[in-house]
């Protein structure tokens, strides 16, 4: 029998197809990422189009400056400051992160640090549900149940429509975001580093806050970034809990020399956010081509900016202080 065998590729049959599956996955895997890009050009260009045709009629300077907002034609004529509006976005804003924030991230250092893999397989995907749950569903439970509630008991004063029931149900929805955000950032942090501390004689809470939470701060604080994102863009909890009255808070004065705005002023009564009112243009009888039927676009164009700068910022931050294992 002859030494030099000769052995069959077995692979070489398999090449042709094998490359023919890697060019046509590619080929899908281009096509859905051009498709996602497309879109968002397509949005921006809708919106940048129609909010031309507004500020052809309107001064940029009274929209982003102007104190009321009444696009209907009726009773005090056009009206397009935004300026009650934006308060009325970073009311529920920044009241939703101070829920979201602590919580989701004290919740995240739980499962990750403190939970047995069992105990985090049952809780992590109920605190997820709260995700899935319909915004209206939280807007109506913040209209039928937490305002009646709260005025009965804490605070009497309490508007039917109001933003402080509106923000709690926002800071709500957004704990699962920020929560599984940061704790999948968390449990990438190597066990190495945590082995460390422990061998210096560090206890379990200064190991998690001290080293797992520095090292994660990327993703924690992109987690945060996106809720507020989120916050900012959220319409159904707004419309049913918060009201449409677009207001601005009376300023009063401690002294007569330092001017501030009760907080009681700001939540306890109703307001109008910016997707509201995009809301009530969409859904009252105004024309197509007017005058307030395009200010719905322009008033789209700013949380496009203001959700597209706030992106960015996750990006910068998640970049800068990404560690590498």
């Amino acid at each position: 029998m002859s030494a030099d065998t000769d052995t069959p590729d077995l692979t070489g049959g398999r090449r042709g197809l094998q490359r023919i599956m890697d060019s046509t996955s590619t080929a899908v895997f281009a096509v859905c990422a051009a498709v996602t890009l497309l879109t968002t050009l397509a949005i921006f260009a809708t919106l940048l189009s129609s909010s031309l045709d507004f500020f052809s009629a309107v001064q940029i300077t009274d929209f982003l400056f102007g104190r009321d907002w009444s696009p209907n034609p009726l009773g005090e004529g056009e009206l397009f400051g935004i300026v009650p509006l934006i308060i009325g976005t970073l009311t529920v804003t920044i009241t939703a992160a101070f829920i979201a924030i602590p919580i989701g991230t004290l919740t995240a250092i739980y499962l990750s640090e403190y939970a047995s893999p069992r105990l985090r397989s049952v809780l992590k995907p109920m605190l997820e549900i709260l995700a899935g749950i319909p915004t209206v569903v939280y807007g109506y439970f913040a209209l039928v149940y937490v305002t009646p509630l709260f005025k009965a008991t804490l605070f009497p004063n309490l508007s039917t429509f109001n933003a402080f029931s509106a923000s709690l149900m926002i800071g709500i929805m957004t704990i699962p975001m920020v929560s599984s955000i940061s704790e999948d950032a968390m449990s990438a942090v190597p066990d190495e580093l945590r082995n460390a501390g422990y061998g210096l004689g560090a206890t379990k809470f200064e190991v998690s806050t001290s080293i797992v939470v520095p090292a994660a701060i990327s993703g924690i604080v992109s987690s945060y970034i996106l809720a507020v994102s989120r916050a900012i863009g959220e319409t159904m909890i707004v419309v049913v809990a918060m009201g449409s009255q677009a207001r601005i808070p009376p300023v009063k004065e401690i002294g007569g020399l330092i001017p501030y705005v009760h907080p009681a002023d700001v939540l306890f009564d109703s307001g109008m956010t910016i997707t509201v009112a995009m809301v009530e243009i969409a859904g009252s009888d105004l024309t197509g081509g007017t005058t307030p039927y395009d200010a719905m676009f322009a008033l789209g164009l700013a949380l496009f900016v203001v959700t597209l700068v706030l992106n960015v910022i996750s990006d910068i931050i998640a970049k800068r202080y990404r560690e590498e294992y």
